[in-house]
């Protein structure tokens, strides 16, 4: 099938640096010595507006990858960290639909950083005790560095050790453009490729309490009126369940999205589709830079959703891939 062929190119995509786009074309063709992923007619009449800056990749459940666009070579990805970071944890502490899981004691250094003015934050205080699925609230919806790291230091006993675990965890998942030293992603050398988080996309969806938790607009933790809102505005869009923001000036603004879609053999069914933008307006402030990846996923959301569902039933081939 096409589309194995493509998760393959995929997989050395990460590392290689090559701008890739996907187009009609035969097995292995290539373009100036760079793979072209091969798309039947159908992806292509899609038209995907892709952003004409960083890189971008979107695929399928069932399908597999329906194209990449922009050089793909590790680049900085600021706080989409975090997803890897809520799957390692969940990985090493699952919970089920509705649990809640163990209870974690705020220490002091995660109260200290809620002070900071210079990052992402949640208010916690030294000697709270939250939750672990709150705890994973605090960190995916206001994108918490302070939570982030106390979770790892909960999970791996340090972060250097959880970093390390994050490291294999990617590893595992074929992430060859991917580099983390650092569980919250405020760390310029934390590194990746949008062919890459798609993968991570793919394999965070499955995990309920993640899932969960990404769809959500806000949380509020205990003893505090005013809620921690998510900062993924593309929740607002009809069919977006997921999943995490991430912006610095460096990195620029980086999103990774999930969008479920009308199966088009009968409508009865849904589809997860999963899209990541990386590296929208880069050295002007985190702010413009979020403000960009949103409209330009959006975008790309909006003729998925209407578009995808239609050709579906062409892509399958009777087959389900990448599920």
């Amino acid at each position: 099938m096409l589309w194995a062929l493509a998760v393959a190119l995929l997989a050395g995509a990460g590392a290689g640096g090559g701008a890739l786009a996907a187009r009609q074309g035969g097995d292995g063709v290539r373009a100036g010595g760079v793979p072209v992923l091969p798309a039947p007619e159908a992806v292509a009449a899609l038209g995907l507006p892709w952003p004409q800056e960083g890189q971008a990749a979107v695929a399928a459940a069932g399908v597999g990858v329906l194209g990449v666009a922009g050089a793909q070579r590790p680049v900085p990805i600021a706080s989409v960290t975090k997803v890897m970071t809520a799957y390692v944890v969940l990985m090493d502490h699952p919970l089920r639909d509705g649990e809640e899981g163990p209870v974690i004691t705020v220490d002091a250094r995660a109260a200290e950083e809620a002070g900071s003015v210079d990052e992402s934050t949640a208010p916690v205080t030294a000697g709270q005790r939250l939750s672990q699925r709150k705890l994973l609230e605090a960190m995916l919806l206001p994108s918490a560095n302070n939570v982030a790291r106390l979770l790892a230091r909960w999970d791996a006993g340090s972060e250097e050790a959880f970093v390390a675990r994050m490291n294999a965890q990617a590893a595992r998942l074929g992430m060859a453009g991917t580099t983390y030293t650092g569980a919250s992603g405020l760390e310029a050398t934390t590194v990746s490729t949008a062919a890459d988080q798609v993968k991570l996309a793919r394999e965070a969806m499955k995990e309920p309490a993640l899932r969960a938790t990404v769809a959500l607009r806000d949380t509020v933790l205990p003893g505090r009126a005013a809620p921690l809102r998510n900062t993924n505005r593309l929740l607002d869009l009809p069919g977006v369940v997921g999943l995490k923001t991430g912006s610095t000036t460096l990195a620029g603004g980086n999103l990774m999205w999930a969008l479920e879609v009308a199966d088009g053999r009968d409508g009865s069914e849904r589809r997860l589709v999963y899209g990541v933008v990386l590296g929208q307006r880069a050295g002007t402030t985190p702010a413009d830079g979020m403000r960009a990846a949103l409209e330009r996923s959006g975008r790309l959301v909006e003729v998925l959703r209407q578009k995808l569902p239609g050709i579906l039933p062409a892509l399958d081939g009777g087959r389900r891939e990448w599920a």
